[in-house]
C-alpha cells in the first residue's frame, strides 16, 4: 500500500515537518542536516516493524498517511512509544507484527557500500549481490519442472481465446529464456498450439497453458529483473558492459573484450549497480522504495540520466519511490515531482 503523506512532530525536538507525496515518484530535497536521512529511515523502521530505531531518535509523533485513507499514528512520550492506526474513523492499536504487513518496503542507504552480516561483519555489498544473484538464478535453473496444473483456479475458455492465451503464454517464456533460464517443457507436444491442435488434444493443452502460466507467475519478475537490470547499466556505462552468464555469474567487459573484476569498477560505477540492483532485485509489484542520496559519486551526465529510469520502473512495477537527494541534477527537468522539506511553521 502507497504512502500519500507522511508528518513529524518534534524531530530532534526542533523540527515539525508535514509532506505529501506522490503515487509514482517523488524527489525530497533540502539543506543538510534538516533530518530528510533520518525521516526516510523513521518510515523504513515503522514498516518494517523495527522500534529500535527510533527509540533512539527524539521526536514527539509521526503520522503516516495511506492511499486507503488510513493513518498510521507513532507517538513517542516519555520514553514510551505506542502505535496505533485511523480507519473509517475508528482508532486501533496495532503491533509491531501487523505493521510489517501494511507495505512490501526497501530502503537504500547512502552508505550502501558494504552490508552488515547478521553476525556484525561488514561485507562488500556488490561482491554479496553479485552472490545473492548467483543463487537466484541457479535456484531457477535447477527449479525448471513445470508445477501441476491443478493448483490454479480455471476459467471457462472457448478455443479461440485458449489459443490466444498460449500465444501470450508463449511471448513470456521467450522473454524468461533471453533471461537464461525456460521451464523443461514435455516432449512430442508443440506450443503455442494451432487451432487443429485444440481438436486434438484440448484438455491436454489446456493443463499444459495453466502449469506453465503457474511457471511464469513465479519466474517472470526474476527474469524481467535481469533484463532491466542489464539494459539500464549496459545504457549508462562508457565502454563497457555488464552481462550474466549462462551459470548466473555477474561479468563486466570492457567493449575490446577485457573481463574486469567487479571489484575494479570506478565508485561511480559501482554505484549505479547498487542502486539498481536493489530496485529491481529487493522490491516487488507495488513497493515501496526508499533511496536516499543517489547521487554519490556520479558525474553529473549519469545523475540527470536517473529519473528517466526511475519513472520507468514506476510505471512498469507499479512502485512508489520516495528519492531524498541534495542535487538538482539528479532532479533535472522533474521538479515538478519535487518536494522541499520545510517546517510546517516556518
Amino acid at each position: 500500500m502507497k504512502i500519500r503523506s507522511v508528518a513529524i512532530h518534534g524531530l530532534f525536538n526542533e523540527f515539525n515537518y508535514e509532506m505529501t507525496l506522490n503515487p509514482d515518484l517523488t524527489f525530497i530535497h533540502s539543506p543538510n542536516g534538516c533530518g530528510k536521512t533520518i525521516m526516510m529511515h523513521m518510515v523504513y523502521s515503522v514498516l518494517k516493524g523495527d522500534s529500535s530505531f527510533l527509540e533512539d531518535i527524539p521526536f514527539q509523533r509521526m503520522d503516516i498517511g495511506f492511499e486507503d485513507d488510513s493513518t498510521l499514528i507513532i507517538d513517542f512520550n516519555m520514553g514510551r512509544m505506542t502505535f496505533s492506526i485511523i480507519k473509517n474513523k475508528v482508532k486501533s492499536e496495532i503491533t509491531l507484527e501487523e505493521l510489517e504487513n501494511i507495505s512490501d518496503i526497501v530502503y537504500i542507504s547512502p552508505d550502501r557500500m558494504t552490508l552488515k552480516k547478521k553476525d556484525g561483519h561488514l561485507v562488500d555489498a556488490l561482491e554479496a549481490y553479485a552472490q545473492e544473484l548467483y543463487e537466484t538464478i541457479r535456484r531457477a535453473k535447477d527449479d525448471s519442472a513445470l508445477p501441476p496444473s491443478t493448483s490454479i483456479e480455471r476459467r471457462p475458455m472457448n478455443d479461440s481465446e485458449l489459443e490466444f492465451w498460449c500465444k501470450d503464454l508463449k511471448a513470456k517464456l521467450d522473454f524468461i529464456k533471453d533471461a537464461g533460464f525456460e521451464p523443461k517443457m514435455p516432449s512430442g507436444i508443440r506450443f503455442p498450439p494451432s487451432r487443429y491442435d485444440l481438436i486434438d488434444a484440448r484438455e491436454r493443452y489446456e493443463d499444459l497453458a495453466y502449469s506453465i502460466a503457474e511457471y511464469v507467475s513465479k519466474d517472470y519478475q526474476l527474469a524481467e529483473s535481469i533484463i532491466v537490470f542489464k539494459d539500464i547499466i549496459n545504457n549508462i556505462y562508457l565502454n563497457k558492459q555488464i552481462d550474466v552468464t549462462d551459470n548466473g555469474k555477474l561479468i563486466v567487459a570492457m567493449n575490446n573484450g577485457t573481463t574486469l573484476p567487479l571489484g575494479k569498477l570506478s565508485s561511480g560505477e559501482k554505484q549505479l549497480l547498487l542502486i539498481f540492483y536493489q530496485i529491481l532485485f529487493h522490491s516487488n509489484t507495488g513497493s515501496i522504495i526508499l533511496l536516499d542520496e543517489p547521487e554519490i559519486s556520479l558525474h553529473v551526465t549519469w545523475q540527470q540520466m536517473l529519473g528517466d529510469y526511475f519513472q520507468d520502473i514506476c510505471r512498469v512495477r507499479k512502485v512508489q519511490m520516495v528519492v531524498s537527494t541534495h542535487s538538482p541534477q539528479v532532479i533535472h527537468d522533474r521538479w515538478d515531482y519535487a518536494k522541499e522539506l520545510v517546517q510546517r511553521n516556518a
